[in-house]
């Protein structure tokens, strides 16, 4: 890598500038150009992206007043993110932005109102079978137990799903989202997942496929989302 020599205005560097990065090795000083990249993206990629920057913006363009209401509602809510200790807390931006993400997946894309998180059902899904619809999807059937809510239909399962060579595992980056195809309506519902040209999407064309999932509630009052849980089984295509 090419060596920095100090000279009468710059004695030593450190960090970034542009596109060149200066780090020490030895104690000397060396630059390089920074790695850049086109970020290819499925469509579906690039679409969550583009979804992602307007969420963005819409933080962006709250009044200072309204993003200090959505900071005070952020205060209580635990982050959805490891080690899982309920000690970690989210930002006012990203209780926004997962309501603004979540209205978007309800297909409602619009600038949330600040709302207090209120706390998620005790909730489990048990896989119930499936069937071809037509010659490109399959309806994936499912049991939803809901437990601590009297609410049933405000909230909605949202579900990250990939089909996979049976035996193999999951890969988060294969995963793809579906929201149920019904609405929960008591205690313990029956719900659906209609995944369109399952063929194409990740690539197979099997008989059986191992399905993996993760698998959230939706509230659509407030457009939280809640912790995930995991699910894995086989799937009989044919």
């Amino acid at each position: 890598m090419p060596r920095f020599y100090p000279n009468i205005q710059y004695s030593d560097c450190w960090a970034s500038v542009g596109d060149i990065t200066y780090y020490h090795r030895n104690g000397v000083c060396f630059f390089r150009s920074k790695p850049y990249t086109e970020f290819p993206g499925t469509a579906q990629q690039l679409v969550r992206l583009d979804l992602h920057r307007r969420a963005i913006r819409a933080w962006q363009g709250l009044d200072h007043g309204t993003q200090m209401i959505w900071r005070e509602l952020a205060g209580p809510v635990v982050a959805h993110r490891p080690p899982f200790d309920n000690k970690g807390h989210i930002s006012g931006y990203n209780l926004f932005v997962s309501a603004y993400h979540g209205f978007a997946q309800l297909g409602h894309e619009h600038i949330p109102e600040p709302k207090p998180f209120v706390p998620f059902p005790i909730f489990c899904l048990d896989f119930g079978g499936s069937g071809v619809v037509g010659d490109t999807d399959i309806l994936l059937g499912f049991r939803l137990t809901l437990c601590g809510t009297d609410e049933f239909s405000r909230y909605r399962v949202i579900g990250k799903i990939q089909f996979e060579v049976p035996g193999h595992g999951r890969n988060p980056g294969k995963m793809r989202n579906f929201l149920s195809y019904s609405v929960p309506s008591g205690t313990v519902s029956d719900i659906s997942f209609l995944v369109q040209d399952y063929e194409s999407v990740w690539g197979l064309a099997l008989d059986s496929y191992q399905l993996h999932m993760r698998y959230i509630l939706l509230d659509t009052v407030t457009g939280y989302r809640s912790q995930y849980h995991t699910l894995s089984t086989l799937v009989v295509v044919r």
